[in-house]
Parts: C-alpha cells; structure tokens; sequence
C-alpha cells in the first residue's frame, strides 16, 4: 500500500468585518491506499473546512495537500433530488461528465445496484425509501464516478440510532469491497472507532491534531463496525478518546 493522501502542515484563516479568524492550525496526516481516516473532533473545529480544502472548494492559507487520485464527496445530506428516480439520481454525475451513455460506467452502476440490494428499487422516488437506503443510495452515486477516494462528512448524523448502527455496517461493507481510501469526519467517538483504521483527534477552533491513533481491536476480515462496538478493547479506545477530547469540547 501506498500514501494516496498527504496533508501537510495547513493552515486556514478566515476573513471578515470583525477580522482575521484562524480555523485549522498546522494540520498534518496521511491516508494509505483502501484505509478509513476518522476525523474525530467537537463541532466547529474545522473538520470540513479540511475536507473543503482536499476537494479544492477553498483554499488554504498556508500548507499543501497532495493527492494520487479522483475524489468523491457524500455530503451530511443525501441530497437526493425528490423528482428524479433512484436510477436518475445515481447517474447524475455521470451527466455532468456527459458519460450517461458510457457503457462501462453504466455497468458498473448496474453492479452496485445489484450487489447491496437496490436494484429492485432503481425506479422509485427517493421519498418512496428509508432513511437508511436513501444514504445507501447517495453513496453508491458517489461510487458511479469511481473515485479513488471518499470523503464522508457526517454522512450518518441525520439517522435515528438504531438505523446508523445497520448504515455503518451497510457503508463499510461497500468501502471494503470497492477497496476505497477514506476520510469520514465526525464528531461521534463510537462511530470514528468503529469505522476508522486510525483516529485522528482535532482541537477546538483553531484546530490542531492532538494526536492520531492506530485503531487495532483484534478482529480478522469479518470485521463490521457493530461487532466493533462489542470488543473489549472498544471501550478503551473510547475511554481514552474521551479524555482526549477533555470532555467538555462538545
């Protein structure tokens, strides 16, 4: 495995009538080829301005980001456009590119669909599906573009509890499989354990790494994030996030 994302030493400031305010402050990691990155701090603390700087949406103020590769970002929202079916919806990045009619990309699309159970619903509405398919869906349109990497900002935080237990289970089942590099922010410890190969954990605003954790709870290939959350070694990793984050940063 190779180094497909490299941060080093960024730097955002923000401007406005009241002044200069700074959001990330030497912010340095790296992601390895098919590895999960959680971005594990309060609200506020710049984990998006981070993802917003990868996908070029802004720029930073100092620092530098290199990347071996396509991206592809799944927003908090599924955004799903309500008057296009589930298949119009999936290809719509393909439009944009103008390679509806690429015929291996259609495949593809057709592939995922079948693979993790939405195939039968490729032509209903989005308000006609759950909550939990709906994320399903806005991550394999993410996946019909096949980028190399994904960025997940809070991709779960809008489910009720028990439907993000099985979304997490459900999308890291998808990663896996597809092989795809990740960085999923989030403000849940549960979740950055459970889904992340490593943790790394922000500062308040202006935020710095604290440290990054190596995240290593014994299981073999059948691993999920729910059988995650019942290893014993889960707790302690939690316990010690927790105090990491000194408790009063949410």
């Amino acid at each position: 495995m190779g180094t497909i994302v490299e941060v080093n030493n960024l730097t955002k400031n923000f401007y406005s009538k009241e002044g200069e305010v700074k959001v990330l402050d030497n912010i340095s990691f790296s992601l390895e080829e098919g590895e999960i990155i959680s971005l594990l701090g309060p609200s506020g603390s710049g984990k998006s301005t981070i993802l917003n700087i990868l996908t070029n949406l802004l720029k930073p103020t100092s620092g530098e980001v290199n990347i071996k590769g396509s991206i592809g970002y799944m927003f908090q929202k599924d955004h799903l456009l309500e008057w296009r079916s589930i298949m119009d919806n999936i290809t719509i990045g393909l439009e944009i590119m103008h390679k509806k009619n690429d015929k291996q990309s259609i495949e593809r699309i057709e592939r995922l669909l079948k693979t993790y159970g939405l195939w039968d619903f490729r032509n209903m509405y989005p308000k006609e599906l759950s909550g939990g398919m709906r994320q399903r869906v806005a991550l394999i349109r993410t996946l019909s573009v096949n980028p190399d990497i994904l960025l997940l900002d809070e991709p779960f935080s809008a489910l009720d509890y028990q439907t993000r237990l099985m979304v997490n289970d459900d999308v890291y089942r998808i990663i896996k499989n597809e092989n795809k590099s990740v960085i999923l922010v989030t403000h849940d410890i549960s979740e950055a354990i459970a889904m992340g190969d490593k943790v790394a954990v922000l500062s308040k605003r202006p935020s710095t790494i604290k440290k990054i954790y190596d995240i290593d709870l014994g299981l073999c290939d059948d691993k999920t994030p729910f059988k995650c959350r019942k290893v014993p070694k889960f707790q302690t990793y939690f316990d010690i996030l927790w105090k990491e984050l000194d408790n009063n940063e949410f």
